[in-house]
This record gives C-alpha cells, sequence and structure tokens, in this order.
C-alpha cells in the first residue's frame, strides 16, 4: 500500500492524499446525499480498491438472533448468518475484528459499532490481510456504522432488512420510541434487550447522558396492544419532557403521574423506574413507581436487590416519592427489568420467580463477554428457561459504571 509525501504546512504548497485517506475521503464526500440503497453498493466499491472481494453488510434483526445481508449491487448477499456460532456472530458478541482463513484468503469480519451500539457486521475476503489493511477496514467500519445511523433515520429499508417476523403495530410504535439499545463511554455503558422482539407493547425505557450524568427510566404500561403502547409512548414523552427542562426525580414522577392520570383517566397506570447515575462518583440516585426492585452486580454475582421506599404507580396519583440512593464500586452493574421477566408461568403453572432470575443472572454473567452480550444471553436464556413462553412483555436494562477514569 503506498502513500504520498506529507507536504510542508506553510504557503500554497499541496499535500497528496495518501491511500487510505483518499479512500475514506471518497465515502464520506460521496455518502452525503447518496440515496440508503446506494450505500451498500458504494463501500463495496471502495473495499475494492482494498484488493477486497465478496463485501456483506450484516444488520442484526430485531429479535438479535439472525445477522442479515443488505441487499445492493457489488455486496454479497446470501444467507442470513446466526449470531450464535458464525464468524459474523462472533464479531457482532464480542465487538471486535474476526479473521477466518480460507483456501483462498481470509474472511474478515468487523462489528458496525456506532457509540457502543452494534448495527451489524462488515464482511469482506482479502488475499492476505496485513496490519495497514486491518487499521483501514476498522475505520471503513466505524465510518459504515455512522451512515448506516444517519440513513436510518428516513428510509424503511433498514427496517425491512431486520425484520425477519411479522411486527405488531403496537411493537412498531415502541421500537419507533426507543433509543439505541446500547451505549458506551469511557465511564458508562448500557444495554437493554425486549422480548417479544416483534410483539411488545406497553414495556419501553429511555435513557440520555447529558455532561456528568446519565438518565435513564423504564416503563410498563397495563394491558396489552395498542392502548398500553399509547400509555408507555405517553409516559416516555412526559419523561423526557420534565428531563430536558431539568427538574429532579420527584418532580419527573409528577410529571409522568399527571400525563397519564389526565390522557387516560383514574382506572389506567403505568409502573415505572427513574434513575439519575452521577458517572464521576458513581452515586445513583432512584424512584420506584410500583416497579420491581432493581438487581445489583457485583464481582459478576448478583449481591443485593435495590429495595426502597416505593410510590403508587403513575397515573394514580402516589405521594411525592422518597428518593433512593447508593455508592457504585466501579465494575458494579444495575439490573432492571419488567414484572413480564419474572410472572411469566411455566407449563406446569409454576411462576418463573426472582430466585431463578438471579440464578440465570449469575451463570450468564461468568460466562459472557461485555455488557451488551450478557443483556443479550441473559434474555434469550430466559427465555429458553420459561420453556419459549412470553405471553408479557419482557425486558431488562443494564447499566454498568466504570469508574471515573
Amino acid at each position: 500500500m503506498t502513500g504520498g509525501e506529507r507536504q510542508g504546512s506553510g504557503g500554497d504548497t499541496d499535500r497528496p492524499e495518501g491511500f487510505g485517506e483518499e479512500l475514506l475521503g471518497a465515502l464520506l464526500d460521496q455518502e452525503h446525499e447518496l440515496p440508503a440503497h446506494l450505500l451498500g453498493p458504494l463501500v463495496a466499491r471502495q473495499v475494492g480498491r482494498l484488493g477486497g472481494r465478496e463485501t456483506s453488510i450484516f444488520l442484526q434483526d430485531y429479535g438479535q438472533v439472525w445477522l442479515v445481508p443488505l441487499p445492493g449491487d457489488g455486496l454479497t448477499a446470501g444467507d442470513p448468518q446466526p449470531i450464535d456460532g458464525s464468524g459474523a456472530g462472533r464479531a457482532f458478541q464480542e465487538a471486535r475484528r474476526v479473521e477466518v482463513p480460507q483456501a483462498d484468503g481470509v474472511r474478515v469480519y468487523l462489528p458496525l459499532l456506532d457509540g457502543g451500539d452494534q448495527m451489524g457486521v462488515l464482511a469482506v475476503t482479502l488475499n492476505g490481510i496485513h496490519d495497514d489493511d486491518r487499521r483501514l477496514l476498522r475505520r471503513i467500519a466505524a465510518l459504515v456504522a455512522d451512515m448506516l445511523v444517519t440513513k436510518h433515520g428516513y428510509t424503511d429499508l433498514f427496517f425491512q432488512v431486520r425484520r425477519r417476523e411479522p411486527m405488531s403495530v403496537a411493537a412498531e410504535i415502541q421500537w419507533s420510541l426507543l433509543p439505541p439499545l446500547a451505549m458506551s463511554t469511557p465511564r458508562v455503558m448500557l444495554a437493554g434487550m425486549l422480548e417479544p422482539a416483534y410483539g411488545v407493547a406497553g414495556d419501553s425505557f429511555d435513557y440520555a447522558l447529558n455532561g456528568d450524568v446519565l438518565h435513564v427510566a423504564m416503563v410498563d404500561a397495563m394491558g396489552h396492544g395498542l392502548d398500553a403502547a399509547t400509555m408507555a409512548t405517553v409516559a416516555i414523552g412526559a419523561y423526557r419532557h420534565a428531563r430536558r427542562i431539568s427538574v429532579g426525580l420527584s418532580e419527573i414522577y409528577a410529571f409522568m403521574d399527571r400525563a397519564i392520570a389526565e390522557q387516560f383517566g383514574p382506572d389506567h397506570f403505568v409502573t415505572a423506574q427513574m434513575m439519575r447515575l452521577d458517572t464521576r462518583t458513581g452515586r445513583v440516585q432512584w424512584v420506584n413507581a410500583g416497579h420491581p426492585a432493581p438487581l445489583l452486580i457485583r464481582g459478576h454475582r448478583v449481591v443485593r436487590r435495590l429495595r426502597g421506599p416505593t410510590t403508587l404507580p403513575v397515573g394514580f396519583g402516589g405521594h411525592e416519592p422518597r428518593i433512593s440512593e447508593l455508592a457504585l464500586d466501579p465494575g458494579d452493574r444495575i439490573m432492571c427489568f419488567t414484572d413480564g421477566l419474572i410472572e411469566e408461568h411455566h407449563v406446569g403453572g409454576e411462576e418463573f420467580g426472582e430466585e431463578q432470575l438471579i440464578g440465570w443472572v449469575d451463570r450468564t454473567e461468568r460466562t459472557a463477554y461485555g455488557i451488551r452480550a450478557v443483556a443479550r444471553t441473559l434474555s434469550h436464556t430466559l427465555k429458553r428457561a420459561r420453556g419459549g413462553i412470553t405471553t408479557d412483555d419482557a425486558t431488562l436494562l443494564l447499566i454498568e459504571w466504570r469508574g471515573a477514569d
């Protein structure tokens, strides 16, 4: 791989572009007004200049079971790849490059990461690979992830590729409401999962990292279907409004309570959990409005339930809630979840229960990789442990404080 000489910065002397700079620059220059369906072909052309062939862009399906190839001229479509048990799946779960030797070269899988959220995987075959290739491919993958996020907002293409089953209208509403399922910064990481992915209705969560403070909310609206999805939408909308005008947790509860009561009347409610984590100190505060108590995970095992004073679910007009506090240690994780995760019944009629949940959390924490892989593995494992039954929404959210610096 060759590159131009770097020239001095003074005067009118031009500095020729190196190969890598020119290749990445071509992606940036051309993608600005490029329609979404032409993004894949552009990436395939640019990777081809690196000597790459059989280029594929895989997007995760909503259930996080499959990696589905994006169609497009110049892209290799092929079959969807299972996240469990494939080279593409390893790159996805471990968030790292995976190289698989082949008879005609090496197949390289690169995670498409955007701020910790995993969009999918970029795959390409090369005759051979060197460190310069690895560095340039990593940067291409990062740029492709950003492009996918940018164009995701004004096309249905990526939604359609990611769907492996019919989706209910209620689930459509909930997925459009959600922030990215994962986030990663030097101080804090977060990852969530929703089941059933194609039929979720009343469960939702939201978060925002504003300066040094991570704001988190999880809600579970009563009922099923469109009514539940509508209530969850109003609850999250009220939460965002209150959060953005910088009121305290007690006032946030009041905003949400009033919004549900005014829109749906006295017989409707939403259980909720609202948290604030100071990422400098590890001090977390929370308000529990009729929600299951979160779990504190330390040293890859559950050490306690974060019990505290609870108030009535939003919509019931509870008293001003009392705020609970806890000082986290670096590496601590908090797991928030909805009651659908523990109230599901086995075929024989026995409730799944919180003790079984804690047992599975401990086992999964010891075997999975990062927080995103733990959330995914745990959600799928719990579903299997319940006999594949999900009659109610079952949502979990993991938050990890990594330390101040």
